[in-house]
């Protein structure tokens, strides 16, 4: 089976052809974690935003760390229709619904989805979290435009 779009480069090569942007990229989407976030949602906001963007080789990747981390199965296949099925806390809604509006940012941010992710985060849990979502929204943007090919799983 061929891709209807091949490639036009692949992820290992972003590093060798720019190790310092490589770097500055990953340190921005670890952050969150390194600052104490929980790592399971932060995988699946992750998720959600490479879905959103439509980036194969970011949703595969992150779907391989989620499940390294014992995210369970429901959660990483629910998570395209998560405010339907509610195998998802308060906490991770308030997550998701923080990383579609700044994966999706054209129109703004709502005062109510503001709320809603503030009841659930502190100030600084925010900026941390809004870190991570615009780390992946990064990647997302070489992935989708290089069109990297997804990890294989081993």
């Amino acid at each position: 089976m061929s891709l209807a779009h091949p490639p036009r480069s692949e992820h290992k090569n972003f590093s060798k052809l720019a190790p310092e942007l490589d770097a500055m990229v990953r340190a921005l989407g670890s952050a969150a974690a390194l600052y104490g976030l929980d790592k399971q949602p932060l995988e699946l906001v992750k998720i959600r935003a490479s879905q959103i963007n439509g980036c194969a080789f970011c949703v595969q990747y992150h779907i391989i760390l989620a499940e390294g981390l014992d995210v369970p199965k429901a959660k990483l296949d629910l998570l395209a229709v998560w405010r339907e099925a509610p195998v998802y806390s308060v906490r991770e809604r308030a997550a998701l619904v923080w990383t579609e509006a700044l994966t999706s940012v054209a129109n703004g941010v709502s005062d109510d989805v503001y709320a809603e992710a503030s009841a659930e985060f502190s100030e600084t849990e925010l900026l941390y979290l809004s870190s991570a979502i615009a780390g992946i929204n990064v990647w997302n943007r070489f992935g989708a435009a290089y069109r990297w090919t997804p990890p294989a799983r081993k």
